[in-house]
């Protein structure tokens, strides 16, 4: 009897050795005259336990992790081909708390499938929502992805569903779907294990608004940094078409939807969607002024909807499951679920998707399980370097949209990176102001030159130069980048900023310069 057991591809198994412990498992099977089946699958996004090898006994996956390359021969040892107990042993993979509490909608699959076989996608209800989308008008597709509730998951937290209605009405000879997989943001993967993990999921969100919007034509842009995902998704591109998911009739539905990957450089500033639209028509990522709209006028001058990874894969289940299914989850105007990515200090870091609502407390403590080192919790960051830091007295804001912005904070990408009380929020601020200068493309003086002047500031500050005067100027640099820069980089840079002079000002007052001797 064939054993099947499951290792994955996920950037982030592969980078703690997961190649050497497949290797390793086909090598003590052969040695033991085992006939076994490897599945490179995605993650289920439990890092701390990568690589996490599970084995299919008795019906169930019995997870194992996190598991190196000279662990494998104790675990055949342990009987692991057939669930074996063993120290690295966590019991059925279902059953694991961090996956167990947990709402998975658009990563339902993630982690349980091989990425690039198609019938196990439509073994768990895959292509569902695409084979009603084709017999539906266009307008009643977007009219159930208006109904979802469903919001951009890039940061913006737009209604997808105006989006793709202002698309639909434009008039134009060619329209395009534009997929921002350019996933920039410290803290962030969830855009990268769709792409590894479920890449039909996009694949079939991207028709879905295609037929929605009459576009004909898609484009993923990512970056050079992601060559696995890039590897995934064009290969599980290539298998949609030859299959006729993608192509000029879509599930022979004589609607034409076809789709490539594009690869940027990397440049944190393509994240913005009109200086992606310039890197996609292979000009320099500068930020575009509005308007006109990307609805309107986008790539290469026509009509376009730029969506994020997430907010794209999530269309299927809202077609599949209707509407009132997906708006049941959530709280407020933000609905469904969403994908928190863990990262920074913290004992449990990885994809934790939920509804709406959990307090940002709920997710520190209980989730993450508290730091790594084990000290106090100082800081929490959430939404990237552009995102404001909340300390403990803010840990009881829900994680919402319109709450966080009650906070002077922003949800962002979703990823939150935690600080324990070592951290030093005057250096953190100093970083978010160096950062937008590095990545700025430079096209108007308040991020371009606004940035650097607070880099400069920052330093004053550390070395007790007039501190209480720099202080001003920094706060007064800060609301000259908020109000005057063109695109959200500039603009969102003073959040950690502010936010950091605001909740820790004790890091902002340090002893004054030494005076040279007489």
């Amino acid at each position: 009897m064939t054993v099947k057991i499951y290792v994955p591809r996920d950037t982030a198994a592969l980078a703690l050795g997961a190649n050497k412990v497949a290797a390793a498992i086909e090598k003590e099977a052969q040695a033991r005259g085992l006939e076994v089946t490897i599945v490179r699958n995605g993650s289920h996004g439990m890092h701390w336990l990568e690589p996490l090898v599970e084995v299919v006994a008795g019906g169930e996956r019995i997870a194992y992790g996190p598991v190196k390359a000279s662990d494998v021969p104790s675990l055949f040892e342990a009987g692991f081909v057939t669930g074996g107990a063993h120290p690295l042993c966590h019991g059925p993979t279902k059953d694991i708390p961090f996956l167990k509490q947990q709402t998975r909608l658009t990563f339902a699959r993630c982690g349980l499938t091989d990425p690039l076989s198609l019938d196990d996608y439509r073994a768990l209800r895959g292509l569902a929502g695409l084979e009603k989308a084709v017999a539906m008008a266009p307008i009643d597709i977007v009219t159930e992805v208006t109904d979802s509730g469903l919001r951009g998951r890039g940061g913006a937290g737009f209604p997808t569903g105006i989006k793709w209605k202002t698309v639909l009405e434009a008039a134009g000879d060619r329209k395009y779907i534009v997929c921002n997989a350019d996933e920039g943001d410290s803290g962030t993967f969830a855009d990268r294990m769709i792409m590894e993990g479920d890449p039909f999921v996009l694949i079939e969100g991207m028709a879905i608004a295609g037929l929605a919007t009459g576009a004909t034509k898609g484009f993923i842009y990512t970056r050079s940094e992601y060559p696995h995902a890039i590897a995934i998704m064009s290969e599980a591109i290539e298998i949609a078409r030859q299959v006729g998911v993608l192509g000029p009739s879509v599930l022979g539905s004589g609607r034409a939807f076809d789709m490539e990957v594009r690869v940027g450089a990397g440049a944190y500033v393509c994240g913005e969607e009109t200086s992606l639209l310039n890197s996609l028509e292979g000009k320099r990522g500068v930020v575009r002024a509005k308007p006109p709209l990307p609805a309107h006028k986008g790539l290469f001058d026509c009509p376009t909807v730029i969506n994020n990874v997430i907010s794209l894969a999530s269309v299927p289940v809202v077609l599949d499951q209707g509407a009132a299914f997906y708006r049941d989850f959530g709280m407020g105007r933000s609905r469904g679920t969403i994908p928190i990515q863990i990262a920074g200090n913290v004992k449990h870091g990885g994809l934790y998707e939920t509804a709406f609502g959990l307090s940002l407390g709920e997710i520190v403590d209980q989730i993450a399980g508290g730091t790594a080192s084990g000290r106090p919790v100082k800081a929490v960051q959430v939404g990237g370097p552009l995102g404001a830091y909340f300390p403990r007295a803010l840990f009881d804001t829900p994680f919402d949209y319109e709450a966080f912005a009650a906070k002077d904070g922003l949800i962002g990408h979703a990823g939150i990176v935690v600080f324990d009380d070592t951290a030093d929020m005057l250096h953190q601020a100093r970083f978010a102001m160096e950062f937008c200068a590095i990545e700025s493309c430079g096209k108007c003086t308040p991020c371009r030159i606004g940035s650097t002047r607070g880099v400069e500031v920052a330093d004053k500050i550390a070395r007790g130069i007039e501190p209480e005067k720099n202080r001003e100027l920094l706060a007064d640099l800060c609301n000259t980048m908020k109000f005057g820069s063109l695109c959200a980089l500039g603009g969102f840079t003073p959040y950690p900023v502010m936010s950091a002079m605001t909740h820790f000002p004790e890091d902002f007052s340090p002893a004054p310069a030494v005076q040279a001797a007489e």
